[in-house]
This record gives C-alpha cells, sequence and structure tokens, in this order.
C-alpha cells in the first residue's frame, strides 16, 4: 500500500517563496494573507555576528491521527487509502471545526468555494504520478515526497537515515510531514 509523506530539508530552504507560487498556481488558491496552503514563516536565532535564520515551510502534515477528520460532523474531511487528508467540497457546511481542531494552523476557508480548503498534497498530479507542485519547483530541493512503505524511495531511505522531526510530536497525530532540522533540536 502508498503512504505518501514529504521530508523538509530546512539546510536547504532559501525562503523564497517558490512553493507558496507554485501552490497558488497549481490549486487557483486565494492571495489573501492567512489564506495557503502553504506558507514559510521565518525565526531567527542568536545574536549579531553569530545569527541563523530558518526557514520553516507550513502545510498540512496529512496526520495518521488527524484531528480534523474526528471532529468533521459530515465526513467531508476524510483520508485516503494512502493516507492523504481531503476535503470534500460539496459535503463541507463550513462549520469550522476542523479549522479549530487542526493543531498545525493548516486549514481556512476559502470563500469562493464556501468550503474549508486544506493542502493535499497536489491529490490529482499524484494519480496521474506526479509530484506535488511545490515539491516539482523548490529550487533548494528542500522538499522530498514519496511513498513511506518503499524502502527504495528517496523519502523512506531519509527517514530511516536522518534525523527528521514531526512539528509537535507530542500531540500524538503523527504527521506525514517531517522536517531535517537547521538548527540543533532539544
Amino acid at each position: 500500500m502508498v503512504k505518501y509523506a514529504m521530508v523538509i530539508d530546512l539546510r536547504s530552504c532559501i525562503g523564497c517563496g517558490a512553493c507558496i507560487a507554485a501552490c497558488d498556481m497549481e490549486n487557483d488558491t486565494p492571495w489573501e494573507e492567512g489564506e495557503r496552503r502553504t506558507h514559510v514563516p521565518r525565526f531567527t536565532f542568536g545574536e549579531y555576528p553569530n545569527v541563523t535564520v530558518v526557514f520553516v515551510p507550513r502545510l498540512c502534515m496529512h496526520c495518521e491521527n488527524a484531528p480534523c477528520v474526528t471532529v468533521c460532523p459530515t465526513g467531508a474531511s476524510y483520508k485516503t487509502e494512502e493516507g492523504v487528508v481531503l476535503v470534500n467540497y460539496d459535503l463541507c457546511i463550513g462549520c469550522k471545526y476542523c479549522v479549530v481542531a487542526c493543531p498545525y494552523d493548516a486549514r481556512y476557508v476559502d470563500h469562493r468555494k464556501r468550503a474549508v480548503d486544506k493542502c493535499t498534497f497536489c491529490y490529482h498530479r499524484l494519480k496521474e504520478g506526479r509530484l506535488p507542485a511545490c515539491v516539482e519547483t523548490c529550487v533548494g530541493h528542500a522538499r522530498i515526497f514519496g511513498d513511506l512503505d518503499d524502502p527504495e524511495s528517496e523519502v523512506s531511505k531519509i527517514v530511516r537515515t536522518s534525523a527528521t522531526k514531526p512539528l509537535r510530536p507530542d500531540l500524538g497525530t503523527k504527521p506525514k510531514v517531517l522536517y531535517i532540522p537547521k538548527v540543533k533540536v532539544e
């Protein structure tokens, strides 16, 4: 069975925003700030002259234990057999339970669709055998995508051999977006 995951190498992300532009163009997302499927906040550590800047791309984590799916009263939020968390816009009533339940702030209301929206890992592209738009366009090659269940896939090898970390492992959501830290993480 295919189990999709993404690794983001924070040592390679330069914060250029190509992933945001690719996502916006591919998925026709709203251009308003805060209504995006992906965003790239910047964090600064240290003091001059020893300063480190880290860009941390954020998107839906496609959690194995997705709280957004369990709180949805209509079943509009659901998981595919590959573990991708999606929204059926026709079933979404805009109650925003999923927005509140998501601990990663990855959901927003798309007023044009009159439904909640989020990153889909470009599921329509995956069905065609293509990579998500953000992965394909990343100039720093910071995003690696593939099948965790395929031991020969690049993403599977990285997860096995690198110090990948999920955001907020204490929440027990088991996210499928993992990070390779740029700075030492305690």
